[in-house]
């Protein structure tokens, strides 16, 4: 299983536009971004990401943490 490094919220939104999602949205301090039929959102802020949450953002887009963290590079 692949550690995840520490990600902000922008770079997890690059990843998910690298991969084909649409940024459709903000309400509050989450953005929206849909790929067909799939939503994910992701909290918008400074600091890091917490490792479930972004688990949770890999898992609801599709990915697997190794391609994740390669499309992050």
């Amino acid at each position: 299983m692949t550690k995840l490094p520490g990600v902000k919220p922008r770079e997890a939104a690059a990843v998910l536009l690298r991969v084909g999602f649409e940024y459709v949205r903000q309400r509050g301090s989450h953005r929206i971004y849909v790929k067909g039929s799939v939503g994910v959102t992701v909290p918008w802020h400074t600091k890091d990401l917490r490792r479930g949450t972004l688990r949770q953002i890999i898992r609801q887009a599709g990915l697997t943490p190794e391609e994740f963290v390669r499309l992050l590079g």
